[in-house]
């Protein structure tokens, strides 16, 4: 059986000690995460990371840099390769309806997360909140796309 892993995107809204995370409903749970998921074919990374944003809380946001590149190998035994990007909110549409499977959006603050580990999606939701507050910033075009 061949192995493919998920490349997924992530991204990290800050504002005012607040994080953006969506609360949605995975495998009959309802958890916590940051607006992500899987990129598209034909997508590029910063394309993913604008419509899953927007289709899963309704932000339009602009990705500013990279924090980094993070393996996990999920509970369903499914290896995820995800690209988490730092962007600033733009626009909110409060009426958009948003992806199957989305409850809200909800804004945390780091501790707020932290003490609600237990309903994260995943231990990567923390680790890239980190990893922004530790200044892990990479410029965008780090990410090379080609096609034909």
């Amino acid at each position: 059986m061949a192995w493919y892993p998920h490349a997924t995107v992530a991204v990290i809204v800050e504002k005012n000690g607040k994080f953006l995370l969506v609360e949605e409903v995975s495998s009959g749970k309802v958890v916590l995460n940051q607006p992500a998921g899987h990129i598209d074919e034909g997508e590029t990374f910063i394309e993913a990371a604008k419509r899953e944003t927007l289709e899963e809380s309704a932000w339009h946001v602009e990705p500013k840099y990279l924090i980094g590149f993070y393996v996990y190998k999920g509970e369903n035994n499914i290896t995820y390769h995800r690209a988490c990007f730092y962007a600033e909110a733009l626009e909110h549409e409060s009426e958009r309806e948003l992806d199957e499977g989305i409850i809200r959006e909800v804004w945390m603050s780091r501790d707020e997360i932290e003490a609600s580990a237990e309903k994260l999606r995943s231990p990567m939701v923390l680790k890239c909140i980190d990893d922004y507050l530790a200044g892990k910033e990479y410029p965008l075009d780090l990410i090379y796309e080609y096609s034909n």
